[in-house]
């Protein structure tokens, strides 16, 4: 359980470094006379470098373990924190610079899921990786105490938190951490190793609806204070409170959704999830009164989100061979940060040429419906398969 709690923290504490450009991107869009897209392209920079940089940190993680790769990736992401706050806010191309770098810390992830995987039965593994992915509770730190550490203390104070907090973790790391008992790192060349993972079909299926589950969290997650703000005329601490609460709420049903798992089926938790974020989108897609149709749509959708992205990794754990959870996790989690890039900049696109957000929302909701559908009958049919098998 040390184990655990430690992997928690170093996901939450590299999350919350991670998503620090987001809750200051409507005032960066003021300050430096930013378009939507600019916007919208300045919080997603760092998802799409964190979610590409996991394959080969994930495939890392299978041949150094976590004991290396949670200090050594918290080390790294020092530096782009303490450039953003200290040098890189006085453009926009400094600010993406800096971003680019920050996406470090959002590879995190694919070290916790083989660490975590390793110390638990396979019974036991939708729980522990649900508890895990509550680490993504760092976007909901960001949201609160960013905005109001800049008010009160200056634009660099929420970057040199996070800097000392990145430091301490990481010697923490080095000291607690240890890897699970029986642990063979592979021998097989990084390159091939990737190879070979790309060969299965749990990695696409995975990856496919992890890009919907865990894309949805994260598009919400970074672009919410914009839709808000926009779309219903909030201030922006009212719209990042909110954002905060999404956020929140999806990092709750994380290890909910891994329970379920374990109790009722991976399968079935993730079909539900999907289609309950359909629905979700669809009747926001309507722009209802924000109390309470919008409120309960987006909360639902939270909820949904976070449920899902547990029941993903169950199924990872589940259907991956031993050996490759690290890199399959790696390319899995790589399509759902991915999955998180691309709507926001569809969402500001959109807006920009029709002044709306339905049509964005719509297009969640049947992505997520097919989703569903595809849960319900392929990935169905491989957990069979699979359960036969064993």
């Amino acid at each position: 359980m040390v184990m655990l709690v430690v992997a928690t923290a170093g996901f939450a504490v590299n999350f919350w470094a991670w998503a620090l450009l987001s809750p200051l991107g409507p005032r960066f869009k003021d300050s430096l006379a930013l378009s939507s897209f600019e916007q919208a392209l300045l919080v997603a920079v760092p998802v799409v470098v964190g979610s590409l940089g996991r394959i080969p940190v994930g495939a890392l993680t299978d041949r150094f373990g976590g004991r290396v790769m949670f200090p050594a990736l918290s080390l790294i992401t020092i530096l782009p924190v303490l450039y953003l706050g200290l040098l890189g806010q006085s453009s926009l191309a400094a600010l993406l610079f800096g971003g680019f770098f920050l996406g470090v810390g959002g590879t995190v992830f694919a070290v916790g899921v083989p660490f975590v995987s390793g110390w638990f039965p396979p019974e036991r593994r939708g729980f522990a990786l649900g508890v895990f992915g509550a680490g993504m509770g760092g976007t909901a730190i960001s949201a609160l105490t960013t905005v109001k550490l800049v008010d009160g203390q200056g634009s660099a104070a929420p970057f040199v938190l996070t800097a000392f907090l990145l430091a301490a973790y990481a010697v923490v790391a080095w000291l607690v951490l240890g890897e699970a008992p029986g642990r063979t790192p592979p021998r097989e060349p990084l390159v091939k190793r990737l190879a070979a993972t790309a060969r299965l079909g749990v990695t696409w299926q995975m990856s496919g609806l992890y890009a919907v589950a865990f894309g949805g969290f994260v598009a919400f997650s970074v672009y919410l204070p914009t839709y808000l703000k926009t779309e219903y005329g909030l201030s922006q601490a009212d719209a990042a409170n909110r954002m905060a609460g999404f956020v929140l709420l999806a990092v709750v049903m994380r290890p909910v959704g891994g329970w379920l798992s374990d109790q009722v089926g991976a399968v079935r938790v993730l079909g539900v999830s999907l289609a309950v974020t359909s629905v979700g989108a669809m009747v926001q897609s309507f722009t209802p009164p924000l109390m309470p149709q919008g409120t309960v749509a987006f909360l639902g959708m939270a909820a949904a989100l976070g449920a899902g992205s547990a029941a993903t990794f169950a199924l990872v754990a589940k259907l991956a061979p031993a050996d490759k959870v690290g890199a399959v996790s790696g390319m899995v989690g790589a399509a759902g940060g991915l999955g998180g890039f691309v709507p926001p900049l569809v969402m500001g696109s959109i807006y920009g040429s029709l002044g709306s957000y339905a049509l964005g929302l719509a297009l969640l909701a049947i992505v997520a419906a097919a989703a569903a559908a595809f849960t319900a009958v392929v990935v169905r049919r491989a957990a069979v398969n699979r359960g036969a098998a064993a």
